[in-house]
């Protein structure tokens, strides 16, 4: 009978114990351990717009990857663990398709010589196990390339210009891009346009790098001579008489705009303390050349 009660007995002791110790220290057992595919992130402002790709990284490790650990014309979560996602901080423009900002998660169908790459607006998947057509955003069709060996699986943004960059992934002797473009000169008109009438009454700046951003990107030069002029009118200083010699060029009028940057030279030369007006002397010495 004795060794019949022993157990229960130990039991109860045991219990006795585990209630003896707070929650917290209970808690305070839990720890974490590395993940296989570990976990990464991408992030690039393209124009004034920000990219994020959230993603986990598998290896390859001896494995056949395509065709086999990645089976062909099948949805793959394009990484581990959890859904692969893509931050898109504004309306963007995917190999020429519109697509709306927001996160959305990014699956693909591999293929031999056509990869399909899916942006789909259910994010909180694990792997494709759960993904559904009827959620897709936008579907484009992508050429894999041959590539230098990748052992762990990368997304990146290798190339960029003011309103456009390239995503790529590579992994194994593969690699898979597309182009993303944001329609950066509207977005930036739209913020000048609430801007410059907002300004304080000495902000001379506001209005000038709303004309100068007009001139560098060749749009709306009759709404940057106002924006210039207002410049002038809080200030005529050495950089707000370089701007309008620089939209006076850029609208035809080199004569006008030569004779505006020497008095610019001349105004910032005379200035305390005096500006530098090197960029303006090289400048005003392509004109003159040009005549």
């Amino acid at each position: 009978m004795t060794t019949k009660k022993l157990p229960l007995a130990a039991v109860a002791a045991a219990f006795c114990v585990l209630q003896s110790f707070p929650p917290t220290a209970i808690a305070q057992t839990s720890f974490e351990v590395p993940r296989v595919s570990p976990k990464a992130t991408v992030s690039q402002v393209v124009g004034v717009a920000e990219v994020k790709i959230t993603y986990s990284r598998p290896g390859v490790k001896g494995r056949v990857i395509w065709g086999g650990l990645v089976p062909y014309d099948k949805v793959w979560r394009t990484g581990a663990n959890e859904a692969t996602t893509i931050l898109f901080g504004d309306n963007v423009t995917i190999d020429g398709q519109p697509l709306a900002a927001g996160t959305y998660s990014l699956a693909t169908i591999p293929g031999p010589t056509e990869w399909t790459v899916i942006f789909n607006k259910k994010t909180d998947l694990w792997g494709a196990y759960e993904y559904k057509q009827e959620d897709d955003a936008l579907r484009i069709k992508v050429k894999p390339e041959a590539a230098p060996m990748t052992e762990w699986m990368t997304f990146s943004i290798p190339t960029l210009s003011t309103d456009s960059a390239e995503v790529s992934l590579t992994w194994e002797k593969l690699k898979i891009a597309f182009q993303i473009k944001f329609d950066v000169v509207n977005k930036v008109l739209e913020g000048a346009r609430k801007a410059v009438p907002a300004a304080k009454a000495d902000d001379w700046r506001t209005p000038l790098r709303a004309a100068m951003f007009c001139v560098e990107n060749k749009t709306s030069l009759d709404e940057a001579a106002g924006w210039v002029e207002k410049a002038i009118g809080v200030s005529q200083n050495y950089y707000t008489l370089f701007g309008k010699a620089r939209l006076l060029a850029e609208t035809g009028k080199r004569s006008e705009a030569i004779v505006t940057a020497k008095k610019a030279i001349e105004v910032g030369k005379a200035a305390q303390p005096p500006a530098d007006t090197a960029p303006a002397e090289l400048t005003l010495a392509d004109w003159e050349k040009a005549k």
